[in-house]
C-alpha cells in the first residue's frame, strides 16, 4: 500500500503556457525527463539509460493532467501521479499542485524529486517567457506611473 501525497508550489504564470510544460511531450522534456515521446495516451520518458512508460488517464486544458505509471506490480492501477493548476480567485496566483503516491518509507525522497524537477521548471526557457511577462508588466507600470506624473504636473502648470 502506498501513501498520497501533495505538493503546492506557486508558479509565476499562465494557467495556458504551465499547461503546456505538463502536457505535452515537448514541455516534459524541457524539464520532467531527457526526452519524452507520446502516441495517443501512451507517454515514453527517458532519463539516462532508463525509461518508463505512462499512460495519461484523464486531463483537462489548462486545469490538469494525471498519469499512470505503467509497471509490473499487481496495483499499479491504484496509482497515479497528477499536475493541478490552482488560480487563486482574488489574487490571481498560479500554484502548481502535485498529488502522487510513494512507498511509506519513499515519501520524502519522492517529494525531494518533485522539488527538484519543478525547479527544473523554472530553470527552462518557460521561465524566461515569465520574467518577459513580468517585465511586461512592469514596463506598463512604469509607463502608467510616468505619464501619471507627467500629467500631474501638467495639471499644476494650467492652474497657474
Amino acid at each position: 500500500m502506498k501513501d498520497h501525497f501533495e505538493i503546492e508550489f506557486v508558479i509565476k504564470s499562465s494557467p495556458s503556457l504551465l499547461y503546456q510544460y505538463l502536457f505535452t511531450p515537448s514541455g516534459l522534456s524541457e524539464w520532467f525527463a531527457d526526452n519524452v515521446n507520446s502516441r495517443s495516451d501512451k507517454y515514453e520518458f527517458f532519463w539516462d539509460d532508463s525509461s518508463e512508460e505512462a499512460l495519461l488517464i484523464k486531463n483537462k486544458a489548462n486545469e490538469f493532467v494525471r498519469y499512470q505509471w505503467q509497471s509490473d506490480e499487481d496495483d499499479f492501477e491504484k496509482y497515479h501521479f497528477e499536475m493541478r493548476i490552482q488560480v487563486d480567485e482574488i489574487t490571481k496566483d498560479v500554484s502548481l499542485i502535485v498529488s502522487d503516491f510513494a512507498d511509506e518509507d519513499e515519501v520524502e525522497e519522492s517529494k525531494m524529486f518533485w522539488e527538484n524537477q519543478i525547479s527544473n521548471l523554472k530553470q527552462t526557457p518557460f521561465a524566461n517567457q515569465m520574467r518577459q511577462y513580468n517585465g511586461t508588466k512592469m514596463d506598463i507600470l512604469m509607463f502608467l506611473c510616468t505619464l501619471t506624473g507627467a500629467l500631474t504636473h501638467v495639471g499644476s502648470k494650467l492652474g497657474q
